[in-house]
Formats: C-alpha cells, structure tokens, sequence
C-alpha cells in the first residue's frame, strides 16, 4: 500500500473528514516516527510494531560496475519489528 493508497482508504472510512486533513494527520505522523528515529529514539506502536535504528559496521563491499572493492563506512538503518497482533495476523492470514 502506498501512502496516497492509505490516504484514500481512510477517505472512504471517515467520510466526514477532509482530504487536506487526512493528508495532515498520515503526514503528520510519517513526519514524528521520522523525527524520533533521526533523534534515535524507539518509536513503538502496541500491537502493530516497533521502529528503531540499527548499526551496520564498516566492511569491505564491492563496486557493482567495475567490481573493484571499496570500503563501506558505518551506517545506521531504521528497523522494523512486528509487534505480536500484527505478527498473528499475517500468520493467520496466510494459513487461510
């Protein structure tokens, strides 16, 4: 799903809400995960998840045109946990 998928599917759900403001509210809380996790902070959302960065070490990668090796400086990744309800869920939903 994408966000302008999310957006029209909370139109049809809440019919008494406005577009700007559907648009307000998904952006709003795209823009406060991005935030905290940028402050490294745990973003945790009960029963759907948990956001968080993780650390990838320097290593050794290879150039995939000339594949010459390079090295690969650290960096930080967002990660995504599924938190239980939503791990069900999908298990259920599959078994189906």
């Amino acid at each position: 799903m994408t966000k302008s998928e999310l957006i029209a599917a909370l139109m049809q759900k809440h019919l008494h809400l406005q577009l700007k403001d559907i648009n307000l509210i998904v952006n709003t809380v795209f823009d406060s995960i991005s935030t905290s996790l940028a402050d490294n902070n745990r973003v945790e959302l009960r029963g759907f998840g948990a956001f968080s960065i993780k650390e990838r070490d320097p290593r050794i990668g290879r150039n995939p045109k000339t594949g010459e090796q390079v090295q690969v400086s650290k960096k930080y990744i967002p990660f995504f946990k599924t938190g239980k309800d939503l791990h069900a869920r999908i298990n259920k939903a599959r078994k189906a």
